[in-house]
């Protein structure tokens, strides 16, 4: 990757698992003011994002039996879900995370919900944190 492009390691966003799209919503939306940004609904789950700055958060409803948002709220409840952070490798970061003896749930990169290349890791490898990973 040519350096002169390389952005480093940043939040790309933040997933917030939500019982209800329309409770939640006009607290980001109205009161802090953050517009709706137009993503794809991906893995059995509605998505609402909202810019915050340079990041994203997004707001995430089941809308498929057994889903992951439906079982980490059957578990958990309402809550955050997962952070993202952006990458200009992701290839080569999954393999540092491989050499590390790090917990992969995706082997490899997949598609996500903006169209981007991400990756999970497993949270018993990141101090109890679900975290995406996506190229920049």
């Amino acid at each position: 990757m040519n350096s002169s492009s390389a952005r480093g390691t940043r939040i790309a966003h933040i997933g917030i698992a939500v019982d209800a799209l329309a409770g939640v919503l006009p607290f980001y939306r109205d009161i802090l003011g953050m517009p709706e940004v137009p993503l794809d609904d991906s893995d059995g789950a509605s998505i609402v994002g909202l810019a915050a700055g340079d990041s994203l958060v997004e707001l995430l409803h089941s809308n498929e039996p057994g889903s992951p948002i439906e079982k980490f709220l059957r578990k958990r409840g309402p809550g955050i879900h997962h952070i993202c952070f952006g990458v200009d490798d992701l290839d080569g970061t999954l393999a540092r995370c491989r050499d590390a003896g790090l917990r992969l749930i995706d082997q490899e990169p997949r598609m996500g919900a903006e169209g981007k290349r991400i990756a999970f890791l497993h949270p018993a490898s990141t101090g109890g944190v679900l975290v995406e990973l996506t190229e920049n």
